[in-house]
């Protein structure tokens, strides 16, 4: 018969497989960096759930979000290496941060007489805009984090989803620290 720690310690191992990373990153904005981090995970059969890179205040450095789920230990060995990369300034993991998260979707939903208000009143529900109007469409903008996008594809989806783009999710550490301050 199993004791409750080997079952605990099993749960946890389970856990540890699947956990998921939000890891963030300051590189130099040059040509190839985007290429040598995705590498590094794909070598080590790390998918990438969601990818988000862009410009700084300063021109020449990027901030580059990168959400994963994976085993702790070798999230902790890809991180080693994300930091010896040379166009690599600051590398740090935030799953154990208190941070905010969000992401951005555009929806292109099938607009009939009978689903128009529906339409609107859901668009409305999540503090979404009607960015585009179509004879039979609206396209609609919604910020926010994945449970809220996840709700909002829900509720759409039945109303007939056309097409859909989603940005990726972009994260901050809480408070007064910058990622240049953080450890």
């Amino acid at each position: 018969m199993e004791t409750q720690s080997s079952i605990i310690t099993r749960f946890h191992q389970f856990q540890d497989v699947d956990m998921r990373h939000v890891i963030t990153l300051l590189v130099e904005n040059e040509f190839g960096v985007l290429a040598r981090i995705a590498s590094l995970f794909s070598g080590r059969g790390f998918n990438i759930e969601s990818l988000s890179v862009a410009e700084t205040l300063d021109p020449t450095v990027s901030n580059m979000t990168i959400v994963t789920r994976g085993d702790d230990q070798i999230i902790e060995q890809v991180l080693k290496q994300l930091n010896k990369l040379i166009p690599v300034i600051k590398v740090v993991d935030l799953v154990d941060k208190d941070f905010v998260e969000r992401e951005m979707v555009l929806v292109k939903v099938s607009a009939t007489e009978k689903t128009r208000e529906e339409i609107l009143r859901i668009t409305d529900i999540f503090r979404g805009k009607v960015i585009d109007v179509g004879a039979k469409t609206y396209t609609i903008e919604v910020t926010g984090d994945e449970k809220k996008i996840d709700a909002l594809l829900s509720l759409l989806k039945p109303l007939g989803i056309k097409e859909l783009v989603r940005t990726g999710r972009v994260a901050m550490a809480r408070g007064s620290k910058a990622i240049t301050e953080l450890t």
